[in-house]
């Protein structure tokens, strides 16, 4: 979590089994809409979730973890997982086989992937006050 933020909420953790990805995107929504009025921007932030749940349960290890922590003026969404899952002793990482974080690079104003053999976390910011992608 960055300085100076605080969690709206608990941490939210899930399996890949089931409605966890569902639920995970729908807890980020709700936790920024306490900081996010305008609905587009709320999608913005909606969809990077569900690009970053994606990611952590294709590529991922255990279980995966969704918070979301405000200054009042930035949201920051961290999505973790115990590691890259790998089919081999001599596989590379996968880091995203699709779109998923082509997109949150387009819409988020700051980004990372901080990854381990033990954890992955994939983080993004978004200033609250600023138009939605497309407005």
């Amino acid at each position: 979590m960055t300085v100076g933020m605080e969690r709206l909420g608990d941490p939210f953790g899930f399996t890949g089994d089931g409605d966890g990805g569902r639920r995970a995107r729908r807890a980020v929504r709700e936790r920024a809409a306490k900081v996010v009025a305008d609905e587009m921007l709320l999608d913005d932030i909606e969809l990077m979730a569900a690009e970053g749940v994606a990611n952590a349960v294709l590529h991922g290890t255990g279980i995966v973890t969704v918070s979301v922590a405000t200054d009042g003026r930035r949201i920051r969404v961290d999505v973790t997982d115990d590691g890259p899952a790998q089919d081999g002793p001599h596989d590379e990482p996968r880091l995203d086989h699709g779109r998923g974080l082509t997109v949150i690079d387009a819409l988020a104003d700051e980004w990372g992937l901080d990854q381990s053999p033990r954890r992955t976390r994939l983080w993004f910011v978004i200033d609250a006050d600023r138009p939605p992608t497309g407005a």
